[in-house]
């Protein structure tokens, strides 16, 4: 037996592990690190963040990968040494910090990589004949594992499209297993690029969850003040208090069909992106409206999709929320003014509101080395029963 399998056997049947989960998310800003230890697997769960990071891409990162990001026709060149460049830069970015942490990678057992989403295809969107669904993350595991010496999982969404979902979210997965409640329906809410959200009756089996994208979150605000103000997002919402919220803009945004599409359902960038955007300005004579406005406006659509959504289940669960978006004073505003229900931190749950998404990459991988068949068993080709992510060992 070669000494690799023979090592993830034996971390497979530990009592523990400890796994670094990693999230690079469709706003581009840099790779969430958070070093995480489990015990046991399915509901028996037990997840412990030691640490968190999260590590800035540079600027020229962020322009490479805006060369071939969401973009229906792109250069083959640029994205084949992205993949590669992208997998040796997170290992590098991972052994870097586990020395700032005193940390020796020999102590580490998986790593779970989510990879960089470059372009996002359901047939829900795409329609194109009998194509199915479609996702790519580029960012190989293999130049990861070979940079850090540790065994790494990754590309977790084709197992999930494989089996017929759309490939996201898979937050799904990890909410019912860690955030569950016996006491409380859970309505777990993340603002990332895009936004989704994880409904939880109380007492719920998995079959009872329901997860899905609801909104473009903070990817086209961000795209905006990287165009005009050459900085990565809107931070505390500087630009969008300064402006009004222009009503025909809106109204014309609003009358996008993705938001009455039923759920499960998912969106990215190539759906939800500054040209999109730019088309309602000039259809509408206001290429001229002020930067602030704009933003304003944007900040409302954005709350305004995901307070829809949240309506539209008709439930009394207590609404948790994540993710960048949640720093976002106007957007926070905006939605708290749409809907009855108060909206509380993560961390109210003991989950580091800016690491739940690598924490979520962490529980894919224990459960992918260690879990069950039975955990998730269900009949919804949504949500498939299955076990995701791909081994490279170093």
């Amino acid at each position: 037996m070669l000494k690799h399998v023979k090592k993830l056997n034996q971390i497979a049947l530990a009592k523990e592990r400890i796994i670094i989960g990693l999230m690079s998310g469709t706003s581009l800003d840099g790779l969430d690190i958070a070093l995480c230890k489990l015990k046991g697997h399915g509901r028996q769960t037990e997840l412990t963040c030691l640490q968190f990071k999260t590590v800035n891409y540079t600027t020229t990162l962020k322009n490479d990968i805006r060369q071939v990001f969401a973009k229906p026709i792109a250069s083959l060149d640029k994205l084949c040494l992205l993949n590669a460049e992208i997998g040796q830069l997170h290992g590098e970015m991972i052994t870097r910090t586990l020395t700032e942490w005193q940390v020796s990678p020999a102590n580490i057992d998986l790593i779970a990589s989510h990879g960089q989403t470059v372009y996002h295809r359901p047939a829900s969107l795409h329609g194109i004949g009998n194509q199915q669904n479609s996702t790519l993350q580029i960012g190989d595991g293999d130049h990861i594992a070979k940079k850090t010496g540790i065994i790494t999982l990754s590309d977790f969404r084709q197992k999930h499209i494989a089996h017929g979902g759309e490939g996201a979210p898979l937050a799904i997965y990890g909410d019912y297993l860690m955030l569950s409640s016996e006491k409380e329906s859970r309505l777990l809410l993340n603002i990332g690029g895009i936004a989704n959200l994880t409904f939880i009756p109380k007492n719920a089996n998995f079959s009872d969850v329901i997860s899905s994208d609801i909104g473009p979150g903070n990817t086209i605000m961000d795209a905006l003040a990287q165009e005009y103000k050459q900085i990565s997002f809107d931070k505390d919402a500087e630009i969008a208090k300064q402006g009004q919220v222009n009503k025909p803009l809106l109204t014309s945004l609003m009358a996008h069909p993705f938001i009455h599409l039923p759920m499960p359902k998912t969106t990215g960038p190539e759906t939800f992106n500054i040209e999109w955007f730019k088309t309602h300005l000039k259809r509408l004579n206001l290429s001229k409206l002020g930067l602030p406005n704009q933003m304003a406006t944007l900040n409302y659509y954005s709350a305004y999709c995901i307070a829809e959504i949240i309506k539209s289940l008709s439930t009394d669960a207590k609404i948790y929320v994540s993710g960048g978006g949640a720093h976002n004073p106007v957007l926070m505003d905006n939605i708290n003014s749409m809907i009855p229900s108060p909206i509380h931190s993560t961390e109210k749950l003991g989950i580091n509101m800016d690491a739940k998404e690598a924490i979520l990459f962490a529980i894919l991988a224990n459960e992918c080395v260690s879990g069950s068949d039975a955990t998730f068993t269900n009949d919804k080709i949504s949500q498939p029963n299955v076990s995701m992510g791909k081994v490279s060992f170093p």
